[in-house]
């Protein structure tokens, strides 16, 4: 069933006012579950994303054990590259793994458009599936082009991406043209994903925080923005999210999104000046903070809701939940932000 049209969730990515702050937390499916992992089993975390009715289990198992109030669905960002055929898989303890890594021009013609009905149908029964169950609203996401990009060169994660950036700077109108691929089918992806049910979306752009603004801004924000401006007919709110990006919120404010995702790494009230007017702001407990005694974590907790403010204010962790984390931790901290009264009122 649809969401209600009053879910804090909602209004507050669109700077309505609500009576309590809504709270999700990133990767809150997942291994600091018992019951995820007494329903997940063995095998590669595609293979279980393949599968819808576990899929759809999963989504909706932290919503019944802490009363968040958004689910996000239970995918991975390099879906639609292993929908396609380009030879990635999600290797345990490493993360997404390329077998032959884009090098150069040649390499465009191994990313074909997605079909999303066609490519990755088990998605969209997940989706309807979940949305059939959910009071909620669910959160569809995708990966943003540069973090696409960044694990398709250097062949997994990492920090410098250093043959990224080299491949960026060299190669210019191959990268652009990488981008714009890449931004193709996060838009496939995510518009198939809102016209089975998801109600918002997220872009995670998780190392762009390894560049600097002026690189950004010439080579990531025109393909982000595409992203963005071909899902503003979509009655769904836009959330745009890295990490270490402190120094590009003001840039990521001006993408398109309705929502600017913070990392830890910067107050909300810092973060608010940097972004600007109009824009909610979601964050930004260390997820860390969880595994410390719970005095410490309702000290902080109260920090993040006061550096938040009013309306404008979705309360998350900085990055996902740590996979040790104890989820009787988080329970609490959503007893403690729906208990937090709005300065707004």
């Amino acid at each position: 069933m649809p969401p209600p049209a009053d879910a804090p969730f909602l209004l507050t990515c669109r700077r309505q006012p609500t009576a309590v702050v809504p709270v999700w937390f990133m990767r809150q499916a997942g291994r600091s579950l018992p019951e995820y992992r007494a329903v997940r089993g063995t095998g590669n975390i595609l293979d279980a994303i393949g599968r819808p009715e576990l899929a759809a289990e999963i989504t909706l198992q932290p919503v019944r054990r802490y009363g968040v109030d958004a689910a996000i669905l239970y995918s991975d960002i390099v879906v639609p590259l292993a929908a396609i055929g380009f030879g990635v898989e999600v290797v345990p303890g490493v993360g997404p793994v390329v077998r032959e890594p884009f090098r150069s021009k040649a390499d465009l013609a191994r990313l074909r458009p997605l079909e999303p009905e066609d490519d990755t149908p088990y998605v969209l029964e997940t989706v309807r599936a979940v949305v059939a169950e959910l009071n909620v609203p669910l959160i569809g996401f995708a990966g943003a082009p540069f973090t696409v990009a960044s694990y398709l060169i250097e062949g997994r994660g990492s920090r410098t991406c250093s043959l990224t950036k080299r491949l960026m700077r060299e190669d210019t109108a191959t990268w652009h043209a990488l981008l714009d691929a890449l931004a193709d089918l996060a838009l496939s992806s995510l518009r198939s994903q809102v016209a089975a049910g998801a109600s918002a979306v997220q872009l995670f752009d998780s190392w762009a925080g390894a560049l600097s603004p002026d690189d950004y801004t010439r080579y990531v924000l025109p393909a982000t923005r595409r992203i963005f401006a071909g899902l503003a007919d979509l009655d769904a709110p836009r959330i745009h999210f890295g990490v270490g990006t402190g120094e590009l919120l003001g840039l990521m404010a001006g993408a398109g999104a309705d929502v600017v995702g913070v990392d830890w790494r910067v107050p909300l009230d810092a973060a608010r000046a940097r972004v600007g007017p109009g824009k909610t702001l979601q964050g930004n407990l260390d997820p860390s903070v969880c595994l410390a005694p719970m005095d410490v974590v309702e000290a902080e907790v109260a920090k993040v809701l006061e550096a938040g403010g009013g309306t404008g204010h979705v309360f998350n962790l900085g990055h996902g939940v740590l996979p040790q984390t104890d989820p009787g931790v988080l329970q609490r901290v959503v007893e403690l932000v729906h208990a937090h009264q709005r300065l707004d009122g």
